[in-house]
């Protein structure tokens, strides 16, 4: 079974791959990993490698909202589930997390310690899971009776550090003030770090930071990081459960799109507003 990944240094996918190999070792599967590195042009030369070597499956943790990919994949009848993303036609299984449920944890416990305005940084809204979240976050904070202000939203190139870091320093700069901000993943909410360190604002004091996934050395941050975690594991399993399904009983109607449950991880980041930073 192929699996493509769009950046095999981010820590959310190592986990996620472990429960695939290991479900699909159970049923005497092998899974073949390939790295795209957000390249377009190589993830379509890799999908094109696996279906010519014949896989028996794939999973593709690489898929935007609307990947012509896809529909090749479709086409050569070889089962395919996605990964921790989604697309628009839900056409294809897939298995993510919650990520409304999860926002709203995230958009909810900043409001139990007394937060108002509430920035966003967001991932890419190519993606499935940069959409979803942002769009989570205008719900809940209207839900829980904030208003949505669109100049503390910025959307991040890709879910990274720098890219994070670069999206964060411009909504710094508009210098609208605000207490906390939820970002998009853990690897954006490093990049907010960075940049409240360099403007010698504290985490948790000046800014609250909630990052998303609980990726494994989040505790470790200084200061720890409140996430929200998701059952990467899980996620593998669920994944790899789906793909031996479709090769061995074949395609059913409909495609089945699996979500779990996400929880919110309290630590140092986040605290009670202090002032709002103005830049």
């Amino acid at each position: 079974v192929g699996m493509l990944l769009p950046d095999l240094t981010n820590p959310l996918f190592p986990p996620i791959a472990r429960g695939i190999e290991d479900t699909l070792g159970r049923s005497d599967y092998t899974l073949i990993l390939a790295n795209t590195d957000n390249d377009p042009a190589r993830e379509q030369q890799m999908l094109q490698t696996m279906l010519n070597r014949r896989v028996d499956g794939l999973i593709l943790a690489t898929a935007e909202r609307n990947d012509p990919g896809i529909e090749e994949v479709i086409a050569s009848k070889v089962p395919v589930v996605l990964v921790n993303r989604t697309m628009d036609d839900a056409s294809v299984p897939s298995v993510t997390g919650d990520d409304h449920a999860g926002i709203g944890l995230a958009v909810r416990h900043l409001v139990s310690l007394g937060h108002r305005r509430i920035a966003h940084v967001s991932g890419p809204h190519s993606v499935s899971t940069g959409l979803a979240r942002y769009q989570s976050f205008k719900v809940w904070m209207q839900s829980v009776g904030l208003e949505v202000d669109p100049e503390l939203i910025v959307e991040a190139a890709w879910f990274s550090e720098e890219p994070g870091a670069t999206a964060f320093r411009s909504l710094l700069d508009r210098g609208l003030g605000f207490t906390a901000v939820v970002a998009a993943n853990d690897l954006i909410a490093i990049g907010c770090y960075d940049v409240l360190k360099e403007r010698g604002l504290t985490v948790g004091e000046d800014v609250s930071v909630v990052g998303y996934n609980d990726i494994p050395f989040a505790d470790k941050l200084d200061p720890a990081l409140t996430t929200i975690r998701i059952p990467h594991y899980l996620i593998g399993v669920k994944s790899a459960e789906a793909v031996l399904e479709a090769i061995e009983l074949g395609p059913r109607e409909g495609a089945v799109s699996v979500r779990l449950s996400p929880s919110l991880v309290v630590r140092e980041s986040t605290g009670p507003p202090v002032t709002a930073p103005t830049g």
